[in-house]
């Protein structure tokens, strides 16, 4: 048992490393990375969609790395918006890892880029602790997954710098409690901002570009209490 806490804690030393230089890398050219996260059916998809489009229309510079364990439907979706983007395979892997990103940006990235959303493998618990070198992290949630899903998946929601409620077009018929989501957010991760969003009609949004280019622009982000205790 104790050599595989070892290796555990070596897998994600090393990608924290990597994180490190990769996030290093992109901002000394301008570029920075927004990393969302989520469970499979969430809406992350669509809600970037919409994203990437606002981007494209104010002309920001904006790319999107997408991934899965297979297909290219996302990144084909994506694409409409109109920006860089590209899909990442993973080969059964239920998470991305920071040099699997630095991969597949060389020699791809627009050197102009100002954004670049990933947009993890749908799932809560295998990504949640791989530094993928972004400066915001999103965990995204939908109303139809359930009020305690942060309380279900502590370490993903307690180390986000912004969390979203998706498909909030939905929440009466789901018979969403909004409060008692916050609540159970607050209770794994005090503070942090709580964003609703509706990828059907748009609402919400702006709101996370324009957290996403606060970050480009240096201002300062939550910093989770777990992200504290783990430093």
């Amino acid at each position: 048992m104790c050599r595989v806490v070892d290796l555990q804690r070596a897998v994600l030393a090393r990608n924290e490393a990597a994180a490190g230089v990769l996030r290093a890398e992109l901002t000394a050219r301008g570029t920075t990375v927004v990393n969302l996260l989520s469970s499979p059916g969430s809406g992350k998809t669509a809600l970037l969609e919409r994203v990437l489009r606002l981007s494209a229309e104010r002309g920001i510079a904006t790319a999107a790395l997408t991934a899965d364990l297979a297909t290219e439907n996302d990144a084909e979706r994506l694409a409409r918006a109109g920006v860089p983007v590209k899909q990442v395979h993973t080969d059964g892997l239920c998470h991305l890892e920071a040099d699997m990103v630095a991969r597949h940006l060389h020699d791809w990235l627009p050197e102009d880029t100002r954004l670049l959303f990933v947009e993890n493998v749908g799932n809560l618990v295998c990504p949640a602790g791989y530094d993928l070198g972004e400066s915001l992290r999103v965990v995204l949630a939908s109303v139809t997954e359930g009020e305690d899903k942060p309380l279900k998946y502590p370490t993903a929601f307690g180390l986000a710098q912004l969390v979203a409620v998706t498909k909030t077009d939905l929440a009466v018929a789901a018979e969403f409690d909004e409060t008692a989501f916050r609540r159970n957010v607050e209770r794994v991760n005090p503070g942090v901002e709580i964003l609703l969003t509706s990828a059907r009609d748009g609402s919400g949004a702006g709101t996370l570009l324009d957290r996403a280019l606060a970050a480009a622009g240096g201002a300062a982000l939550h910093v989770p209490v777990m992200a504290q205790a783990g430093a």
